[in-house]
């Protein structure tokens, strides 16, 4: 295929683009640096218009193909933010960034579309606009629902809208999705136990806040096991138990307890957050102690149109040669509003057999770059076909 053959050209120029991002991780909408190199590298391409700026740190590339019979336009949606851990990896292009680190392989989804924008500058075969989206904070931030909620749907007249997520265990370069329902909604909470310290020799004289937190943890499980249909999907996860003490002899007055829901289901996202807050409570009361809940939804779920996805897979079928179904994820992508603004499709594609995005050890596998490139090139030429 002359695209996968083009992109094999430009992997080592395409690699060390993804390189030098992954060597200056940037958090949330602090991608300054990132989003500056993106703007930088467009013009260099030639792209027909290059905005910045949009939802904070967003940038927003625009490719007229040769004609635009069609009057269509197509965003193509990368994410460029890292996360606020420490890498361990041992690379030569490690992390500068003391707390940063690219650990989900948004420093390769951002090369690749750069690659897929530069290609798609340089010939043009296709019959409408192509949008290429760059955004910030992805993880934790909503930069999608920024850049949706700074008009960029309507200010270029997007119709519909593609992203792409590398997925380690599966095979390098193949891909795998699903309609409908694909990624989480997801939900924070906090939950603060309020009891009555004192010595850990005379805990009777005590409301003890570290006996009652732990049943709280225990007794939040139930949601998913006795409160939600067996049926849907939901996690419970308490990620965090903080005392007010850290003295072997005291039993402290408080416990800071942290973590987060993901659901599947509207109903059941209720569920969870009317349940949590009743459990906290309760368990708190009764123990002769007292409960406050911030419980704060986050993003809702991320769901794929029916056509586009079909059409995304036929795209992954023609690069790859395969797309699988994948399986429901649990975790959440902000890329959901985006989707909700737009019909869209959203894929995955094989990282090999690297560590878990998320872990200290991950990092993104440059053998895939040709694959993505293509996937995202192949949807422009397909969907809008030069005249």
């Amino acid at each position: 295929m002359p695209v996968k053959n083009r992109f094999a050209e430009l992997l080592p120029e395409i690699t060390a683009w993804r390189r030098d991002i992954h060597e200056h991780p940037e958090v949330l909408f602090d991608t300054h640096r990132t989003s500056a190199l993106v703007a930088e590298k467009l013009r260099e391409f030639g792209c027909d218009e290059i905005v910045t700026g949009i939802g904070r740190t967003g940038v927003v590339g625009i490719i007229k193909g040769k004609t635009n019979t069609s009057g269509k336009t197509i965003g193509l949606r990368a994410d460029m933010d890292a996360l606020p851990m420490t890498e361990e990896t041992g690379l030569d292009y490690a992390s500068k960034t003391p707390g940063a680190m690219h650990a989900c392989g948004h420093d390769g989804h951002t090369a690749m579309l750069l690659g897929a924008a530069k290609y798609l500058a340089e010939t043009r075969n296709f019959d409408g606009t192509v949008a290429i989206i760059f955004q910030p904070a992805e993880e934790g931030g909503g930069g999608g629902k920024e850049m949706v909620d700074d008009g960029m749907m309507d200010r270029w007249k997007i119709n519909e809208v593609y992203g792409m997520h590398n997925w380690p265990g599966m095979p390098t370069g193949s891909f795998a999705i699903r309609p409908g329902a694909f990624f989480a909604a997801t939900a924070q909470f906090d939950i603060y136990l309020t009891g009555k310290g004192g010595h850990a020799a005379k805990p009777h004289e005590t409301v003890d806040t570290t006996v009652m937190a732990s049943h709280v943890v225990l007794a939040l499980q139930s949601i998913a096991s006795r409160n939600a249909d067996p049926i849907k999907q939901i996690v419970v996860s308490v990620t965090s138990f903080e005392t007010g003490s850290n003295a072997y002899n005291v039993i402290p007055e408080t416990v800071h307890l942290r973590g987060t829901v993901r659901t599947m289901d509207a109903d059941i996202a209720d569920l969870a957050e009317k349940r949590l807050t009743e459990i906290a409570e309760g368990t708190a009361a009764m123990m002769g102690g007292s409960a406050q809940v911030d419980y704060r939804r986050g993003y809702p779920v991320m769901a794929n149109s029916e056509e586009q996805t079909e059409f995304a897979a036929d795209v992954a079928r023609s690069v790859s040669g395969n797309c699988e179904e994948a399986p429901l994820v649990m975790g959440g992508e902000d890329f959901a509003y985006m989707t909700i603004a737009r019909p869209g499709a959203y894929i995955l594609m094989g990282n090999g057999d690297t560590a878990s995005v998320h872990h200290p050890k991950y990092n993104f596998n440059d053998e895939a770059i040709p694959a993505g490139c293509s996937w995202w090139a192949e949807i422009v030429e397909k969907r809008m076909p030069a005249a």
